[in-house]
Formats: C-alpha cells, structure tokens, sequence
C-alpha cells in the first residue's frame, strides 16, 4: 500500500515522504490514527505544502540543533506527578508531561521527539533522549517528584 505521511513516524519516515508499507499496517494503523493519507495523484500535489509545513517546524541549521541540546542537557528537569506512599505513581510519566515541564523551563519540544525507554512509572531520576536533529540527540535528565 502506498501512502503519505501527514505526521513523523518513527522508524518509518518524516511527514510528506511517500512510503510503502504493508496493507495491515497502513488500514489498520496509520491511516486511521491519520498519520497518513493514501497515495493518489491528486495526493501527490499535497506533498510540497506538507514538506514546506515541515520545514517550518524543524530546526534548521547543526549549530542551532547543539545549542538546543546544551540547554536540555543543562540542568534537570522537574515533573511532578501525583504518587502513593511507596513511591509508584498513579498511572506513569507520559511524553505530554515531559513535553509540558520541558516547555516550563524555556525549550519547546514536540511530543513526538521525545523517546521514553521503558515506562516511568516511580519517583526519582530518568533519563530520556530528545531528537533535536536528525543528527542530533540530546539525553535530558528527569527527576520525578510527588506533587499534584
């Protein structure tokens, strides 16, 4: 099946590339989570104003992408999430909330960069990467506190 992705996927390709992937995945995964639309000709006039979009949302130069990733790297970033007694937190630390206490102190990042390894779900410090760059990764210390 042939589409154009509308939204960056990971592992797949960035918004306005035109992929071909299997039937299941594309009906079943893609298209209905509109990350895609199908390939058409029509379609394939939509491609340059979605890469002209992208590239007005992605950071540009090498330079600016290693200032961005000294500014993560800096200090750490608090996330206060509601927490029990022992520590487990009440559901886990979503990309929305480092998204949002990123955006706290100063550097926007799309939700859709950030890279959670493994679900955080206790209090205490993490680590998470940040895709600054397509040739840029920034590691961005979290520390999970009890709040809320």
């Amino acid at each position: 099946m042939k589409l154009i992705l509308t939204h960056e996927v990971t592992n797949l390709g960035e918004p306005g590339d035109i992929v071909d992937v299997k039937d299941g995945y594309g009906r079943n995964f893609l298209l209905p989570r509109n990350f895609a639309i199908r390939w058409t000709k029509g379609g394939a006039k939509q491609v340059e104003s979605i890469k002209a979009a992208r590239a007005a949302h992605a950071v540009h130069d090498l330079e600016e992408a290693q200032q961005i990733k000294g500014r993560l790297e800096a200090e750490a970033v608090n996330v206060s999430v509601r927490a029990g007694e022992s520590g487990r937190l009440f559901g886990a630390v979503t990309v929305s909330d480092i998204a949002d206490a990123l955006a706290a102190t100063g550097v926007t990042v799309d939700k859709r960069r950030i890279e959670v390894g493994n679900p955080i779900k206790t209090l205490g410090a993490h680590d998470v990467a940040v895709r600054v760059h397509p040739e840029v990764r920034a590691q961005v210390r979290l520390n999970v506190v009890a709040g809320k």
